[in-house]
């Protein structure tokens, strides 16, 4: 691939490939546009370990204090610790430097408000007229800024996590729990949590040096070390985290990567049981699990676009009890607007403590359903034409254009096809009764996007 290709920006960030496509130029330059964007004052960075942080956590803040931006840095942390600490803080923004669960070779860098929350499409879309604008607010030596450090930030979030939770409930239940952390961000940390909370915890992959023994998105396919594991041990349940901290999958007792999908459910499950209204909220994309949890607890339903901050935005604007999304991402609102799979495991192994049932036992309560998730490489050029013929195929059907097209049956099946917002890709989601049926949804769409790309 060329630089450009592998070069994605938008309300994910900027995302590419360190030495092709992420160079240190790109990043003072994106610096240097943030800087500006704020008008200086505080920035809070903080980066996923992998080989690539600390070039680009230098080239970031270079460019920033020369816009006479002061930088505190808390060093390697889970993205949710890095926006609990923008508002602990009192900072006017964030960034972190993350390419989440991309390979080793990407590297990111994520922008957030003083709120915590990552810039929505608008603020994105202005913090990009700055860059391509070049009119960097270049400040004089004397006012520069200068570089803290905070080294407080990891313990202030799992503390906020711990008194969200019913630790005595847990304690009781004294789960027996493997944690695969990938060699990521929440390696030191996850395992601690779980400790505090009365687990006993087997741990692997938990060194926090971004040397990633798998692929580090937390999916069945990638969790097999993980599901031997479990079975090894005789646990009661795996935890399977992504390079970043923010994404979570789960393995049941039996060994069984039941699918990230889960975990947005049965942390719904235990947000919507809350004594207080509101709202589930998620994204387009997200398995119909979530809608059977709003029906056993009288909650609505509400569907934003695919993406952390579309989903953010929505909740706070409704007053949500809970939300997230379908990729393992768990947003809980009583700690912060952020995806956080800290605060997803506390949830779920809090839910399995209320209930003292099994993870495959909870799992067995939703309705048979099934969930197909396929990508195709797609130039940015070209993605409209891509959903421009699929809307074409499926006229007459109920269709949802709010991002890209969902098709929705009478069945409560549906295929959900859009571009993505982090790689050259179109993303195809379906989900049905059965693998056969959720197959055939996407295996439709595919053909019908191959043939419009060319």
């Amino acid at each position: 691939m060329t630089g450009i290709q592998t070069l994605k920006i938008g309300v994910s960030g900027v995302r590419g490939i360190v030495g092709q496509s992420l160079t240190p130029q790109l990043i003072v330059g994106f610096a240097e546009a943030f800087g500006t964007y704020l008008g200086g004052g505080v920035v809070v960075i903080g980066r996923d370990p992998r080989p690539s942080g600390e070039m680009v956590a230098n080239a970031l803040v270079g460019g920033l204090l020369s816009t006479g931006c002061s930088v505190i840095d808390i060093g390697v942390c889970p993205t949710p610790t890095l926006q609990h600490a923008v508002v602990d803080l009192g900072a006017d923004g964030g960034v972190a430097i993350t390419a989440s669960h991309h390979p080793s070779e990407w590297n990111a860098l994520k922008f957030c408000r003083e709120d915590g929350v990552f810039l929505n499409a608008y603020q994105a879309e202005e913090l990009l007229n700055v860059y391509h604008q070049g009119a960097f607010a270049q400040r004089p030596y004397d006012a520069l800024g200068r570089v803290g450090a905070d080294e407080g930030a990891i313990n202030r979030h799992l503390s906020r996590v711990l008194e969200a939770t019913d630790q005595a409930a847990i304690a009781r239940l004294a789960p027996k729990v493997v944690i695969d952390s990938v060699n990521g961000a929440g390696a030191d940390c996850a395992e601690g949590l779980l400790q505090k909370m009365g687990c006993e915890v087997i741990a692997i992959n938990d060194v926090p040096n971004g040397r990633f023994p798998r692929d580090p998105e937390p999916i069945p396919a990638n969790l097999g070390q993980l599901c031997d594991a479990v079975r090894e041990h005789g646990a009661d349940i795996g935890f399977g985290q992504d390079a970043d901290g923010d994404r979570l999958s789960v393995v049941s007792e039996e060994g069984i990567a039941i699918g990230e999908e889960y975990t947005l459910a049965f942390a719904a499950e235990v947000m919507a049981e809350r004594d207080c209204p509101g709202p589930l909220v998620t994204n387009l994309s997200t398995s119909r699990m979530i809608d059977e949890v709003a029906a056993r607890h009288g909650r609505e339903v509400l569907r934003a676009k695919v993406g952390e901050v579309n989903v953010v935005e929505t909740m706070i604007a409704e007053g949500a009890v809970g939300g997230g999304e379908g990729n393992g991402g768990v947003i809980d609102p009583t700690l912060r607007f952020c995806r956080d799979n800290l605060a997803a495991m506390a949830l779920i192994l809090q839910g399995m403590a209320w209930r003292g049932c099994t993870i495959s036992e909870w799992a067995g309560s939703f309705a048979p359903s099934a969930i197909m998730k396929e990508k195709l490489e797609c130039p940015a050029g070209r993605t409209q034409r891509a959903i421009l013929a699929l809307i074409r195929h499926y006229e007459g059907q109920r269709l949802d254009l709010t991002e890209g097209v969902k098709v929705l049956s009478e069945d409560g099946s549906w295929m959900h096809a859009r571009p993505s917002n982090t790689e050259p890709i179109l993303r195809v989601i379906a989900e049905a009764d059965d693998c056969e049926s959720a197959r055939r949804l996407c295996d439709e769409a595919l053909a019908v996007a191959r043939q419009a790309i060319g």
